[in-house]
């Protein structure tokens, strides 16, 4: 998978095997070997390109289809690993309930007049 996510990267960023190969300091053959899933490059060179392409490893070696799946790290939280998945309703009720609770009301009337204020007499 990472052949074919790298492969594109590349073509869309508009760069030659030879230009990502001195971005990444390694060689030609092995961006071409890479692109081609006849090898797979060492952890150091897949953080590398996905530094450089700005995407995710978890993008490129195809764990998703999101290449920057946590951009907005900040909406999520981790469940320990004991979480009971049995819990999980119970849980999203609460979230559901914090929600509801912490959401901001409309401000009443605002740049309304009340009815009333213009009436004749």
């Amino acid at each position: 998978m990472i052949g074919e996510r790298l492969l594109d990267l590349r073509k869309d960023a508009g760069i030659t095997q030879d230009e990502l190969a001195a971005v990444l300091n390694i060689n030609k053959h092995s961006v071409s070997s890479y692109e081609r899933d006849k090898s797979e490059p060492p952890d150091s060179v897949k953080i590398a390109m996905a530094k450089y392409f700005d995407v995710s490893v978890d993008y490129l070696l195809g764990l998703t289809d999101e290449p920057k799946p946590y951009e907005a790290a900040s909406h999520y939280a981790r469940l320990p690993l004991s979480f009971p998945p049995e819990a999980m309703d119970d849980l999203m009720d609460y979230i559901g309930y914090l929600c509801f609770k912490y959401r901001k009301e409309p401000k009443k009337n605002a740049g309304h007049r009340t009815s009333g204020s213009h009436e004749s007499k």
